[in-house]
């Protein structure tokens, strides 16, 4: 056991507002070290995609640890009210296919967290950060200091020093092209069309029971592919969160089915350049055009996507998973383990890496570890099972995109 040498106080600056660096603040507020997270979006409201996350058994318990009691129960209230453990696979024509299995020893836990709605997850990691999350903070560079420390300097003409610098950024992370400019995360050549579909007009439009409370993936024959997951609230959010934490600001949702459509560039016949400016409406279109030819129950249901949540991205994955000889630079998430989120399983990753370090950098606050091994061993950790997280990933992408190669 290390042993105490006296309280040695450390300023943590997390690049990047996302799950990850949101998770770490709380865990680092809540054991009485200094955090500050620079976030480039100009608001909470900024990111306004709405879909629902899986939250593993891994991800459940890194969560717990990091948030404080009363937010964990709000998290609790409203996550998704059915069993997310199954799941299901058919053709296009809604044949049923073979599907891997998934086992979860949390299946009848009453409180469990399985799967949460994205926007929800993220007003409740902003709960009680208000002072210490900078919005419109535009990372651009960094610089060590003859001390040790080190310095972020922002586009608006703002500096922040610390002792630690956590890359949050996700997968295009600024830090990480500076610090490692040859880092760059391998495109698997998918691109995934992101929508949410409102589930009281998906189950009017014809939505076969079979698909309308499980995880459902369709496997086209034509190269194209869908994934249905639902997202049912224990509770609502504005109700929770009166109950709870009045101050978290939830809006509240109907249920929705996240729609989550893929195809590799060879079946798109479009080029990125086009594909990436088509706005949510033209996305929509485009899912509705691909899909013509599918069961009726199947296609008409995208006529309910809502487009102001449909999003556009370029599947990519970082392999092999490497340790950053960075120090005092810490690498956290999609900037140091990118991953394809089939599986759901890199925004847990991102979670277990803020619980870790969270226990790690307390103890270097608290005098208990220097700062360097302590970033040694996190990182010796981390890269154990964020290669078991990308490799899992990368299995269940090339089971449902046969083109999907790592």
């Amino acid at each position: 056991m290390a042993m105490a040498t006296g309280r040695s106080p450390i300023r943590v600056l997390v690049i990047g507002g996302g799950i990850g660096g949101l998770c770490l603040a709380q865990g680092l507020r809540r054991a009485g070290v200094d955090v500050q997270v620079y976030e480039r979006d100009e608001s909470a409201d900024g990111r306004r995609q709405g879909y629902r996350l899986r939250i593993s058994p891994e991800g459940e318990a890194a969560l717990r640890s990091c948030l404080p009691p009363g937010l964990t129960k709000l998290l609790t209230a409203t996550a998704n009210a059915r069993d997310d453990s199954g799941l299901a696979a058919y053709d296009e024509r809604l044949t049923a296919q073979w599907a891997p299995a998934f086992e979860d020893p949390r299946a009848g836990r009453d409180d469990k967290i399985d799967a949460v709605d994205r926007v929800t997850l993220r007003r409740i990691l902003l709960a009680g950060l208000k002072e210490a999350v900078h919005f419109g903070k535009n990372f651009e560079r960094l610089e060590q200091t003859s001390d040790g420390r080190v310095t972020a300097y922002f586009a608006d003409g703002s500096e922040a020093t610390g002792d630690v610098l956590v890359a949050a950024d996700g997968t295009n992370s600024r830090v990480r092209a500076q610090v490692r400019p040859w880092d760059v995360p391998h495109d698997l050549g998918i691109r995934t069309i992101f929508s949410r579909i409102p589930r009281r007009e998906a189950i009017a439009a014809g939505l076969p029971e079979a698909l309308r409370d499980r995880f459902s993936y369709v496997i086209g024959t034509d190269g194209h592919h869908l994934g249905l997951m639902p997202m049912l609230f224990r509770e609502r959010p504005s109700r929770a969160a009166a109950r709870l934490w009045p101050s978290a600001g939830l809006e509240d949702s109907d249920d929705y089915y996240m729609s989550v459509f893929n195809v590799h560039q060879a079946d798109l016949g479009l080029g990125d350049e086009e594909f990436f400016a088509m706005s949510g409406e033209e996305l929509c279109e485009l899912v509705i055009e691909r899909t013509r030819a599918w069961h009726p129950d199947l296609r008409e249901i995208f006529r309910f996507a809502d487009p102001s949540t449909a999003f556009a991205v370029a599947l990519r994955a970082t392999r092999p998973v490497e340790t950053w000889d960075t120090c005092p630079v810490v690498p956290l998430g999609d900037a140091v383990h990118a991953m394809p989120p089939s599986g759901g399983v890199g925004a847990n990753t991102a979670a277990r890496d803020a619980a870790a370090l969270t226990g790690l950098l307390a103890a270097v606050d608290r005098g208990e570890r220097v700062l360097a091994d302590a970033v040694r061993d996190y990182q010796k950790a981390m890269v154990e099972y964020a290669t078991e997280g990308v490799e899992m990933s990368l299995r269940i992408a090339e089971w449902s995109i046969k083109r999907a190669r790592g």
